[in-house]
């Protein structure tokens, strides 16, 4: 099973969770009646001529905005991704619905997406890229809302795939983000566990956002630290998450290594299965840590697989 974990650094650690748990901010839309934009989460549809697509330009895009996961139990791209040409217009009123779209396409070809492009860039901005400068445009809810475009031409075929080289790590972040700030709204248009979360913060002095179904598995908390475990389990999915804190832990303590064998220790502790079995990291396969900002603290996210181990007696 996958885990992924943050820690932030800090007096207090704190959260340690089995599946990633962030807190958004959400941008309010007044006055825009738009419908949202469609499509399912986690797919970006890529505009581009089939020669591009199939060629390097395609290639370097595959390889940094969608890059393979290689911490699930069977690897994937980080977002699946469609292709579509410009072929007629039925096909552009599709693009307009969708969530996440790329539409890329060197300014020196006469591709529909050439030409679909050029319409969009005033004077000064074609002839910055036809001079070399790579562009990647931003339009945030373009035709609906809820919507991420982006709009990215370059000078020849060669310069399209150095610009996903240079900036498709960016297009990536973005991307990740607005899904997840749409995971987030959608999943709680349900109510929301406002007692379990009125119960963390009275014990535990934190909140967190609790979706419909949670329930409190675990509950442990001594005079400098605490482990809360939720879990929801419904017919055909389970989802779980823990927290852990500690009092005046030294910021410099919380390393990878020290992270893998906190959550080690804690899962050993708390998370047993049948008889005497618990739950480890599989260091067998690919572990990933990232650093990063949670809550306004330095920290790290950590990502990887778990299984159950099975004590044998000697």
């Amino acid at each position: 099973m996958r885990f992924s974990s943050v820690f932030p650094r800090g007096t207090r650690l704190g959260c340690l969770c089995l599946s990633l748990a962030l807190v958004f901010g959400l941008v309010g839309c007044e006055g825009d009646f738009r419908p949202k934009a469609d499509g399912p989460e986690g797919e970006i549809t890529v505009v581009m001529d089939s020669s591009y697509w199939t060629g390097e330009a395609g290639e370097a895009l595959r390889e940094n905005v969608a890059p393979w996961v290689e911490t699930l139990p069977v690897s994937e791209r980080y977002f699946q991704l469609r292709h579509l040409e410009l072929s007629d217009e039925q096909t552009f009123e599709r693009v307009k619905d969708l969530k996440n779209v790329v539409i890329a396409s060197p300014l020196s070809d006469s591709t529909n997406e050439t030409s679909f492009l050029r319409q969009r860039l005033s004077d000064k901005a074609e002839q910055a890229v036809l001079d070399g400068q790579t562009a990647v445009i931003s339009k945030p809810n373009l035709w609906r809302r809820s919507q991420r475009i982006y709009y990215v031409p370059a000078a020849t075929p060669e310069a399209l795939a150095q610009t996903f080289r240079i900036q498709g790590e960016e297009v990536q972040q973005t991307f990740k983000e607005v899904t997840l700030q749409r995971m987030k709204q959608n999943m709680y248009e349900e109510d929301r566990r406002s007692a379990i979360e009125d119960t963390l913060t009275n014990r535990h002095g934190f909140a967190v956002n609790v979706q419909q179904g949670f329930q409190i598995a675990v509950d442990t908390t001594i005079a400098s630290e605490g482990f809360v475990w939720l879990r929801r389990i419904l017919a055909k999915t389970r989802r779980e998450f823990f927290v852990y804190y500690a009092e005046d832990i030294d910021p410099d303590q919380i390393t990878p290594e020290w992270i893998f064998a906190k959550r080690d220790s804690l899962t050993q502790r708390h998370l047993r299965g049948n008889v005497q079995g618990f739950v480890q990291i599989d260091y067998r396969r690919s572990l990933e840590t990232e650093q990063l900002t949670f809550l306004d603290r330095y920290g790290y996210e950590a990502r990887g697989l778990w299984y159950i181990v099975t004590p044998v007696d000697g």
